[in-house]
C-alpha cells in the first residue's frame, strides 16, 4: 500500500504553535515505560507544606503533570497555582480511586456530573486537561482569587478551604518554572502491564517536541493491548464495553484529543486535515500516516496511524488484533 503522511498539529485546525515553548528537553524511552524518569525534583521530598504535613515522591510528580499539562497549554502560571492548590485541598495530590459518592482522583471530579470515565478522571493528564478546561471557562478567572476560581470549578462545599493551599501551590508552580514538561507527560506506566509491545530500546522524543503532541503520543501508547473494534469510539478502550475501544481513526481522534486538537472521526476526514508530507525520511512524531483505500486513491485512505518516531508506528490494525506498536518498514504491509 501506498503511505501518505499528514502532519499535526497546524495553525489551521487549533493555534497550538506557541504551546511548544515549554517542551525544552527530550523524553526518553525508559520514562513512557514506567521507569522513575529523568525529571529533576525541583521541591525536594520531604518539603514541609503545612505543619508535619511534608510532601512525598507521589505528591510532587503528581504536582508535576498538573503544572506540565496546564504549561503544554499555554496557560499562565495562575492556572497551575489555581489547579494545584484545588487538588491539594480536594485529594491531597494524591490520584485517589474513592470519594464522596463517585468522586474520584486528584480533583475528586465525579462521572456522574460529566467528567469524563473512571478511567478518564484517574487518569492524571486527562483529569487536569478537563479542570483547565473548565476553568477557561469561569469569566475572569485570570484575576479572581484563588478560592473563587477554584470553587467556580468545583462548586465544594468549603470553598474558603483552596486559601491554605495557595503558598504550597505557588512554591511548586515557581520551582517547576523552565522545567522539563516533555518527561513530565510522558512518564510513568503509559505503556500498560501485559499489553506485548515494548518501545524501542533507545526511543528518544527530539527536543521541542509539541506539548500537544506529547500527550497524543501518551494516550495513544496508554491504549496499546486493548481490542479492536470497528466504529468504536476509543473513549474508555481498557474497559469491558467493546463500544467504548479504538478503531484506527478513533485511536488518532483521541489521542490528539488529549492533546487539546479536535481531529474528525473518520480516515476520509483526517486525511484533509493537516499539512501532507511527502517524504517518509521528513516524518515527525505526531505525524499520520495513511494507506490507500480499496479505490487505489489517496484521497479515500483505507487505513491511519500515528508516527512517535525512530521509524514506530501505534495503530489500531484490525478486528481480533490489539493496539499495537509497528515498524515504520512493515506498517504498509501489516495494515
Amino acid at each position: 500500500m501506498a503511505l501518505r503522511p499528514l502532519r499535526l498539529p497546524v495553525v489551521g485546525l487549533l493555534a497550538v504553535a506557541g504551546l511548544a515553548a515549554s517542551v525544552v528537553l527530550v523524553a526518553v524511552g525508559a520514562d513512557l515505560t514506567g521507569s522513575p524518569g529523568t525529571c529533576p525534583v525541583a521541591v525536594s521530598v520531604g518539603a514541609a507544606v503545612a505543619p508535619g504535613l511534608p510532601l512525598d515522591a507521589v505528591q510532587i510528580a503528581d504536582a508535576r503533570v498538573i503544572y506540565a499539562v496546564g504549561a503544554g497549554l499555554g496557560l499562565p502560571a495562575r492556572a497551575e497555582i489555581i489547579a494545584i492548590a484545588t487538588a491539594m485541598q480536594e485529594s491531597s495530590l494524591r490520584n485517589i480511586a474513592y470519594g464522596r459518592a463517585d468522586s474520584l482522583g486528584l480533583f475528586q471530579q465525579r462521572p456522574s456530573q460529566g467528567w469524563g470515565t473512571p478511567a478518564q478522571i484517574m487518569d492524571p493528564v486527562t483529569a487536569a486537561r478537563s479542570f483547565y478546561d473548565a476553568l477557561a471557562r469561569v469569566p475572569g478567572w485570570q484575576t479572581l482569587a484563588v478560592t473563587v476560581a477554584a470553587q467556580a470549578v468545583q462548586r465544594s462545599g468549603f470553598p474558603g478551604a483552596y486559601a491554605k493551599w495557595q503558598p504550597i501551590a505557588t512554591r511548586l508552580v515557581t520551582s517547576f518554572g523552565g522545567t522539563v514538561t516533555s518527561c513530565v507527560a510522558l512518564a510513568a506506566n503509559v505503556v500498560p502491564p501485559g499489553a506485548r509491545a515494548a518501545l524501542p530500546r533507545h526511543y528518544a522524543l527530539p527536543a521541542g517536541t509539541p506539548a500537544p503532541v506529547l500527550l497524543a503520543i501518551r494516550f495513544a501508547l496508554a491504549q496499546l493491548g486493548t481490542s479492536y473494534e470497528f466504529g468504536g469510539t476509543c473513549t474508555d478502550a481498557h474497559s469491558p464495553n467493546i463500544a467504548l475501544h479504538c478503531d484506527c481513526s478513533s485511536l488518532v481522534q483521541q489521542a490528539y484529543r488529549a492533546g487539546g486538537v479536535r481531529l474528525p472521526r473518520t480516515t476520509f476526514q483526517q486525511v484533509n486535515v493537516g499539512t501532507p508530507v511527502y517524504s517518509l525520511s521528513a516524518l515527525r512524531p505526531g505525524d499520520l500516516l495513511f494507506t490507500e483505500g480499496s479505490d487505489g486513491t489517496p484521497g479515500h485512505p483505507g487505513h491511519v496511524g500515528l508516527y512517535i518516531g525512530d521509524s514506530t508506528i501505534v495503530q489500531a490494525p484490525r478486528s481480533g488484533e490489539d493496539v499495537q506498536i509497528s515498524s515504520l518498514s512493515s506498517w504498509a504491509t501489516a495494515s
